[in-house]
């Protein structure tokens, strides 16, 4: 029999915090205890030109001779690599083939970068491997896969997720991205993720051009490749937003262009954005990240928020797995692997009411149906696992129930009014989220 619970005139906050002042939640573990270990990094080589006070000056002068002068310093190419005069300050790069991030612009003591196309596929490029990951959120330059952030830069984003959940309309922080214009180009279906965004944008005083089914009203209808397409909107746009229905995809785009990149999902792979809101929820759900047990519910193979939430929680300490899915969409044995590795624990069930009565969350999903070539294969894993009342029942009160939405019938509507019932206040920090990206991205 279900739990009972307040009534639902009563705000959803309060509800929540009334259910578990019943049962104590554990003081949370102070964060500082978990120490990181940095992602390995290259030396990027730098040289600044002689000439930059001069050319800088010209480029302020007129519109035309800040053309003129930017032509002449990429033509100014060494054997070592192509010169770029941007924020200030000229530098010489040696470019990357085959990294999707050496593309990235590099901001820094105010020097932005940008790896030479002509250079990018040769030889030469391999000779000075740039740095795949920002080591502080300040350098961030696109949002492209979980591994990004390592638990410092997580938690700082959060904190900047906080300020943006209080900035009101009319306010001077509300005005922030005023001047700014973002793409938002989606090859499959979004509610929240598109909506979101663009929401983000707006609140912060930005201009958003978008599109939605990219695929078919798009010129990549006509056969133009996604790189010719992300070349062309990056002359719009001042950051791109791109959902695709190809794994890897967000990578490519990223080495294309040379303005920020934020993946909102590729295909069966990552979705780093759902990531980061999902953990941020469940920090402001449970008090806590370190020493959390989850259970991943559903479609494990397909869905990529499991995917990329698994990857960010490795990040925190004592974390353990549990993996409640249909046989035929298991989760995928990399994220295992990588799990191991890590020395994290995690483990396969198919109970789901012995595992609902031992976790910190319950992370359901839904079965794609979009994802199956072979239909039987999504009847039989439809339908399988769904948290219902008696489910709720069996799950702790300090508990908190989470899905990325949308939901079919995974989770019956009756478990709505439950204050254990996070998903909505869940979609909701995706705001927050995302404007704090666009803050972080867009360096304002």
């Amino acid at each position: 029999m279900a739990s009972s619970v307040a009534s639902s005139t009563t705000p959803p906050r309060a509800r929540l915090d009334d259910f578990r002042a019943r049962k104590p939640i554990n003081p949370p573990i102070p964060s500082t205890t978990t120490t990181t270990t940095p992602h390995t990094t290259t030396t990027v080589t730098l040289t600044t030109v002689t000439a930059t006070t001069m050319m800088m000056s010209t480029m302020r002068s007129t519109p035309a001779a800040a053309t003129a002068t930017r032509a002449s310093a990429c033509r100014s190419r060494s054997r070592s690599g192509c010169v770029r005069v941007l924020n200030g300050a000229t530098a010489v790069r040696r470019s990357s083939s085959s990294d999707p991030f050496a593309g990235r612009a590099t901001r820094g003591a105010g020097v932005h970068l940008l790896s030479c196309r002509r250079h990018r596929s040769s030889a030469r490029g391999e000779a000075c491997r740039a740095t795949k990951y920002a080591s502080k959120l300040s350098d961030l330059t696109s949002c492209v896969e979980a591994e990004q952030f390592d638990r410092a830069m997580m938690e700082e984003l959060f904190d900047v997720a906080d300020e943006m959940s209080r900035v009101k309309p009319g306010s001077p922080e509300s005005l922030m991205l005023q001047g700014y214009l973002m793409s938002t180009l989606f090859y499959e279906p979004s509610t929240r993720t598109r909506l979101s965004f663009e929401a983000a944008m707006g609140r912060l005083g930005g201009g958003i051009v978008s599109t939605e089914s990219a695929g078919e009203y798009s010129s990549a209808a006509k056969g133009e490749t996604l790189e010719d397409t992300m070349r062309t909107v990056e002359g719009y746009a001042d950051i791109i937003v791109l959902r695709h229905f190809t794994a890897g995809s967000a990578k490519r785009a990223a080495a294309a262009i040379g303005k920020p990149l934020i993946n909102a999902g590729d295909g069966p792979g990552q979705h780093p954005t759902q990531a980061l809101l999902d953990v941020y929820t469940i920090r402001k759900e449970i008090g806590r990240l370190d020493d959390v047990k989850i259970a991943l519910v559903g479609d494990l193979a397909n869905g990529r928020t499991v995917r990329s939430l698994a990857t960010s929680l490795t990040q925190f300490n004592n974390v353990k797995f549990y993996f409640v899915a249909p046989d035929v969409v298991k989760m995928k044995d990399d994220i295992k692997d990588m799990l191991t590795a890590k020395g994290i624990e995690w483990e396969e069930a198919t109970d789901l009411m012995a595992v609902a009565a031992d976790v910190d969350v319950l992370y359901q999903t839904r079965i794609q149906k979009e994802r199956f070539a072979n239909p039987a294969d999504y009847e039989a894993a439809r339908g399988k696992y769904i948290i219902d009342r008696e489910v709720m029942a069996a799950l702790p009160r300090t508990s908190v129930v989470m899905h990325p939405l949308p939901r079919v019938d995974e989770i019956t509507v009756d478990v709505d009014d439950d204050p254990r019932a996070g998903y909505f206040r869940q979609a909701q920090n995706g705001l927050f989220i995302r404007m704090a990206l666009l803050k972080v991205l867009l360096k304002v």
